[in-house]
């Protein structure tokens, strides 16, 4: 119905309509127009009116009230709505849009209002005015606000082929979010601005307070950068490549072979092919690890045959010229020698990682077999670099071998000049510096000059004035090297060979002195005295040995003195023999008496008397280790029998019976029962078959029972079978009832363990249930 007139004048709009039941909500909006709430109700009622209708509504609702977000908000929400579907160039649209230019002049200060703005332009495809909205939105707001636009912003500017737009609004953005370098980063490298995004990567590396929020490290976006220069030589162009690598190679260590190959690689991109080359053989002469040398290596071999490869197709494609084919050649020739010195320059790293390394310097000799200048040279370094107190290896051994090149090469005295050297350099051990006198006494000798090299021990032997300790580490090698076992040794073996008896048994005499000598050369002593007929002198330096060594290290010299003594004067000096064996064996361990004893019991029956052989062989039985007892014993009885017969034998045998063990005093049973029965003593060997049966359990020895049986078929009678299985009964029920009560035992101990553990689960259920 129409609205009278009175109600008309009051009214903004004269052509208004509406309904008998919109009164109540009209009279509402008369008493309080600038109320809210009260629109709010008003449009509440009619939101199912047609649009006409309700946007009348919310515009007058809006005059009323145009600094009310929620009613601009929910406005401009249902105007959206209703031209949802509508192609972009319907002027509705356009209606929208000025509804929206209309809030932000109240609204301005409203982020809510501006999104939903910016998201409708960006719908319509208004480049411009959605960039000049976004531009207006980011003056209207505050700074705070500002980082729910960019997003919106950088993905609008994302989604349009507007490279130099993108740009300076990411520059823009930057100034306010340093952290969405990597993101502008990645879109310049989209769009092929890759010089700005080397430099903007640059500025991100050498800002101390960048912080990835892609949570890459400084070191993977260094890789990155690396990588984005040297693969675009011809757009990378306000960055100095060289030197930015360069940098990284000292920062980043573990990655020097990737580095390399990328300076490299950026000089090949770029057609610098000579400065290529340049750089890999830097690459080369400097990476210290294998596998950095493993890389740049295998890059540059693969450079040169791209090369070759280039160069070929080239010259299918045009012809060769002799030029061309010179330019062949000298490639293939550049990439053969790459290859065989490979193995040198591989050998060159090794070294750059450990210089004293002297297995590797032994290696780089080899390998410049037939060279003499270049061994030379290596030789020299090798010796000078190398540092003998931390040297990994025989330090020693680069002078030896070095002297020996030139004395395969017959310079003899450039030899000497070498060893002379050597003989000045401080070890670390006296044994290394030892080796070098010795092979230089030896270099001697192969050249027939025994006469220096007599000299050359007798120089390094001579003591000091002052006394040294062999093994006080704060005095030099040189110093103490005169107490080197290893020079005394070579030094009596060439007076043995080319000095006097006199000169050689000095020498012999001062290793003794110095309390440096081994039992092999006590007896290496004994024997040179020997064969010049110094009998005597030769069983002092045995006793000499004998007083500066222990058991077991005297064993050699004991055994060598008395069979040497024994051999000499056999039975003419038999009691100092006997004092001799008598002094051995009082020391001697165990494990070294049976031979002792067994060669002073040969003395007696050879020379002295058989009672007192006898009791040596006695005495061993006892001495030796309770292993060889019964091999002892065999000697014994088998030596008794010679002496005095088999009866004598009985003693013998019951007294091994009662030292042996079980399984041995058995076997000896059996053999003294033998023994019995060959005699014709029946009784008697019945009665060892008894006495040891007590000891013989017949499921483990069911051979002595059967033995026993045999023994009883053929020499005894029914009463005698019948006692023989009645011990065996008796014998079995001992061992039986033993082996009962060790299980019982065994049993009761398990069940008592088990009740334990039922007791326990009886009083946890009745705690439980009491709980």
């Amino acid at each position: 119905m129409p609205i009278s007139e009175a109600e008309g004048n009051n009214c903004d709009n004269p052509d208004i309509f509406f309904e008998e039941e919109d009164l109540p909500y009209e009279e509402d909006i008369l008493r309080n127009p600038y109320n809210v709430k009260c629109w709010l109700r008003y449009i509440e009622h009619k939101k199912d009116a047609r649009k006409e209708v309700l946007n009348t509504v919310y515009e007058r609702s809006l005059k009323q009230l145009p600094g009310s977000y929620k009613l601009w908000y929910n406005y401009l929400k249902l105007l959206r709505s209703q031209i949802r579907g509508k192609v972009v160039t319907d002027p509705a649209y356009e209606e929208v849009n000025s509804a929206f230019e209309r809030s932000l002049v109240f609204m301005h200060k409203m982020p809510r209002i501006w999104l939903d703005y910016l998201n409708f332009l960006l719908g319509q495809g208004k480049i411009t005015r959605t960039r000049r909205s976004f531009d207006r939105a980011l003056k209207a707001l505050p700074i705070t606000q500002h980082g729910r636009i960019w997003p919106l912003y950088l993905k609008f500017v994302r989604s349009h082929d507007l490279p130099e737009t993108a740009v300076r609004v990411y520059r823009r953005y930057l100034k306010l979010k340093k952290e969405g370098s990597e993101e502008y980063i990645n879109f310049l490298v989209s769009i092929d601005w890759l010089d700005e995004a080397a430099q903007r990567l640059a500025d991100v590396i050498n800002d101390e307070n960048f912080v990835s929020v892609e949570g890459k490290s400084k070191h993977q976006l260094w890789n990155k950068l690396c990588e984005l220069i040297a693969k675009n030589p011809d757009k990378v162009t306000s960055l100095k490549v060289e030197p930015i690598i360069r940098q990284g190679l000292k920062r980043y260590t573990d990655q020097i072979g990737v580095l390399w190959n990328s300076l490299a690689d950026y000089y090949i991109r770029g057609g610098h092919f000579e400065r290529a080359r340049d750089i890999y053989d830097e690459a080369i002469q400097t990476v210290v690890t294998v596998r950095d040398f493993t890389q740049v290596f295998d890059a540059c071999a693969q450079f040169e045959k791209s090369m070759i490869a280039t160069k070929m197709e080239a010259m299918e494609e045009e012809g060769a010229t002799d030029e061309d084919d010179l330019e062949l050649e000298v490639r293939l020739a550049r990439l053969e020698s790459l290859m065989d010195r490979r193995p040198l320059l591989l050998n060159s790293v090794l070294l750059r990682q450990n210089p004293h390394n002297v297995h590797e310097w032994h290696k780089r000799v080899t390998l410049f077999e037939g060279k003499p200048r270049e061994i030379i040279n290596t030789y020299t370094e090798a010796v000078q670099t190398v540092d003998p107190k931390i040297a990994s290896g025989k330090p020693h051994t680069l002078w030896v071998e070095f002297a020996k090149f030139y004395e395969t090469n017959d310079q003899l005295e450039d030899a000497g000049v070498v060893f002379e050297k050597a003989c000045q350099v401080p070890y670390k051990h006296v044994d290394d510096l030892a080796c070098v006198w010795c092979e230089w006494a030896e270099m001697q000798l192969r050249h027939d000059q025994s006469e220096e090299a007599l000299k050359l021990m007798q120089r390094v032997t001579t003591p000091l004035k002052r006394q040294v300790g062999y093994h006080d580490e704060t005095e030099t090698v040189q110093a103490r090297v005169h107490k080197s076992l290893k020079v005394w040794s070579l030094y009596a073996d060439l007076e043995e060979s080319f000095g006097t008896f006199k000169s050689c048994k000095a020498v012999y005499d001062k290793i003794i002195d110095l309390r440096i000598a081994t039992p092999q050369i006590i007896i290496n002593y004994a024997m040179f005295l020997e064969e010049n007929n110094y009998f005597e002198e030769a069983f002092k330096a045995y006793e000499k040995g004998i007083a500066l060594f222990k058991w077991p290290n005297v064993y050699d010299l004991w055994n060598t003195y008395l069979t040497k003594f024994i051999t000499r004067y056999e039975g003419s000096k038999l009691e100092r023999a006997r004092d001799l064996f008598e002094q051995c064996l009082e020391k001697c361990p165990a494990k070294f008496a049976k031979e002792i004893y067994l060669l002073y019991a040969k003395l007696e029956m050879e020379f002295g008397m058989a009672r007192h052989a006898m009791a040596v062989y006695d005495r061993c039985t006892r001495a030796v280790q309770p292993e060889e007892q019964y091999e002892m014993f065999k000697v014994y009885i088998k030596k008794a029998v010679e002496v005095y017969g088999v009866t004598h034998t009985r003693t013998i045998y019951e007294k091994a019976i009662e030292v042996l063990n079980n399984d041995q005093a058995r076997e000896m049973c059996l053999r003294f029962a033998d023994l019995e029965k060959k005699l014709g003593e029946i009784d008697r060997a019945r009665a060892v078959y008894a006495h040891v049966s007590q000891i013989s359990d017949p499921r483990v020895a069911p051979q002595y029972w059967e033995s026993w049986k045999g023994f009883e078929i053929n020499h005894g009678n029914e009463d005698t079978v019948r006692e023989m299985l009645r011990i065996k009964r008796s014998v079995q029920a001992k061992y039986n009832t033993q082996v009962n009560f060790m299980s019982a035992q065994m049993l009761a101990a398990q069940n008592k363990k088990q009740d334990g553990a039922a007791l326990g689960a009886r009083w946890l259920k009745m705690m439980s249930s009491e709980t």
